[in-house]
Order: structure tokens, then C-alpha cells, then sequence
């Protein structure tokens, strides 16, 4: 049984966390502090501290190992992990990097759970961008920690396929199920010196930054199948929107409209791109793209609630016509 230190901080890292404390011993968790959600000043802890504190409750790990909630990691953090004498950490989204110091604390390294078939993907957001790239497959990788972000050896890799359907927080929270097991399997291998861990081909590498707001917003020059990719991406956060006028609104659900025999016939579109064109009965909302038609499923107003495209056609019955991505 291994002596693990724990990081992480959001609700993905939890089974990880879980798993991990079932089969070896967890002597300290590192996490970010707690922090104000929304509007509400009331500070909140991190899903793996309240999940920590459930997993002390349970008995499952030790009721006095420290729960860290640094804003930094200095020398007193340095000194206060020390102490607990880990084997090894085991990290997945904690949030912050790890210099030499830290890593040198533990004598059997770190492991990192990665949502991504590194070398692809590198970087703070590679469910997004697997969505956003529209790539076949996507996956999970369980990586020694280098001092370069994302860049160590591979332990274990599962390969997951896309269908072209997947929004970001459903992808994230298979991988998140996925992987945990898969951490678990790894630090078994360490307890018993039978990794059989592979260098990354650094020439293959590539990467991802952190989303901006700025980014979701849709251009409709683009094709139905970048903007159906993009919304997926931006699921739940930041959420895709666009301009309708002097009013936001946000785009919560769509899909690339494919005409058959059985659809409602639908002239060739010669509206500018952005331009809502119509309804199919069956499906939703018509908007024109770039490149072929986008349908609207489920739509909301930026000060009003969500809503299905009918109930939303209810209460904007002026909005065929409209050009949306123009501002006034």
C-alpha cells in the first residue's frame, strides 16, 4: 500500500480521490482554498475538500491527515507535505504547476490523470478542444509528472471514441469515471516496479490554452458543423451566444441540419449566414451558416429562463428573419 498525497479541486477529480482511498492510503490532500461561487460571496470549498472531509467521515481516510488549501505552494507547504511522508503524489486538475521542490518530496514521483491521448491535447483544456477539432477519438492518459506541462512518460492510455454528439461536460465526466480506476492501476504497477512507462514523441505534441469568454461567441460564417462543435465545446462553460439585435442571446443546444427524403423540403439557402430561415417541424430552429444549416433546439434569452425551440417561438414570434451576430 502506497502513502499517497492526493491533488485536485473540481468535481472530476472526485472519483480519482475515491478510488484511490479504497486502495491505498491517502496522507494528505492538496487542493485549491475555498472560493466564492456566482454572485454569492459566501466562500466555498472545493469538491475534493468536501469530498476529503465525507471520505474522513466514512473512515475511509484517516481523520487527522491535513486537507491543504494553499493559495501558493511555498516552503511552510513544502514543509507541512514533508511531514506526512508520502510515497507519491497523484494529481488530476489541480489547477496549479508543480516547480522541482515540490516534486522532488515525493521518492516514487507523481502520476497525473490527462483527459486526452497525449502527446495530443497538451495543456488546460483538452476536452474542449478534441470537440472543438472534431477528432474521432479522444481519451485518457496516466502520465508521470515532468517540470514540463503534460510532457511525461505515458503509464497507461484508454482511447475513447466521439461520435460527434458529445458535449464537454458529458465527455469530461466519462473520462473523470474512466480514469479513475485507471489511477488506481498505475499506482499498483509503481507498488510492485512493473510500469512499463513510454516516452512521449514531442514531435506529435499539440496544444490547447485556457478558454476566454470572448471565444464563445458564434460566427456564422463559419460551417453549421464548426458551430456545432463549438457549442458542444462550450457546454456548460462559457456557454455559446450570439447578438440578436440590441438583446443577447444564448445557444444551448444544436445540431447540423441533414435533409432526407422524410424532412420537410427546405429551399437552398441564399440568406446571408446568421439569418434565421425558417422552422422544420420536426427538429427546430433554421439558422444559415457558411456552410449548410444549423438547427436550434434549445435557446434562452440572456435575462430569461431556457427554453425548448417551440416554447421559445411562443414568446419571440417575430424571430424567423432575424439576423443573428448583428448588433445595433
Amino acid at each position: 500500500m502506497l502513502r499517497v498525497l492526493f491533488a485536485g479541486s473540481p468535481d472530476c477529480a472526485v472519483p480519482s480521490l475515491e478510488e484511490i482511498a479504497r486502495k491505498h492510503q491517502i496522507v494528505a490532500v492538496l487542493t485549491n482554498p475555498a472560493a466564492p461561487q456566482g454572485r454569492s460571496p459566501v466562500l466555498i470549498q472545493t469538491p475534493v475538500a468536501l469530498a476529503a472531509e465525507r471520505l474522513k467521515k466514512q473512515g475511509l481516510i484517516g481523520a487527522d491527515i491535513p486537507i491543504l488549501t494553499p493559495e501558493k505552494i511555498n516552503d511552510e507547504v513544502r514543509s507541512l507535505i514533508a511531514a506526512q511522508k508520502p510515497d507519491i503524489m497523484a494529481c488530476f486538475a489541480f489547477g496549479k504547476i508543480f516547480g522541482p521542490k515540490t516534486l522532488d518530496l515525493f521518492p516514487l514521483g507523481a502520476i497525473n490523470l490527462h483527459p486526452s491521448l497525449l502527446p495530443r491535447w497538451r495543456g488546460c483544456a483538452p476536452v474542449p478542444a478534441a470537440i472543438l477539432a472534431r477528432d474521432n477519438v479522444t481519451g485518457i492518459t496516466i502520465q508521470k509528472m515532468a517540470l514540463e506541462m503534460d510532457a511525461g512518460d505515458i503509464i497507461l492510455q484508454k482511447t475513447i471514441s466521439l461520435n460527434g454528439t458529445e458535449t464537454a461536460d458529458e465527455l469530461l465526466e466519462q473520462t473523470s469515471r474512466e480514469g479513475a480506476p485507471m489511477m488506481v492501476e498505475a499506482l499498483d504497477h509503481i507498488e510492485m516496479e512493473t510500469v512499463c512507462a513510454v516516452t512521449q514523441d514531442a514531435g506529435m505534441a499539440t496544444y490547447c490554452a485556457m478558454i476566454r469568454k470572448e471565444e464563445a461567441e458564434i460566427d456564422w460564417n463559419r460551417s453549421a458543423h464548426d458551430i456545432d462543435a463549438q457549442i458542444r465545446a462550450f457546454t456548460p462553460w462559457p456557454g455559446t451566444f450570439t447578438r440578436a439585435g440590441d438583446q443577447t442571446l444564448l445557444i444551448l443546444k444544436a445540431h447540423v441540419y441533414m435533409a432526407d427524403v422524410t424532412s420537410a423540403p427546405v429551399a437552398e439557402a441564399t440568406a446571408a449566414p446568421g439569418t434565421v430561415i425558417g422552422i422544420d417541424k420536426k427538429e427546430g430552429i433554421l439558422v444559415q451558416t457558411g456552410d449548410g444549416l444549423l438547427i436550434l433546439e434549445r435557446l434562452q434569452w440572456r435575462t430569461r429562463k431556457p427554453l425548448d425551440w417551440k416554447a421559445f417561438l411562443n414568446g419571440s414570434r417575430d424571430f424567423i428573419n432575424t439576423e443573428l451576430g448583428k448588433g445595433i
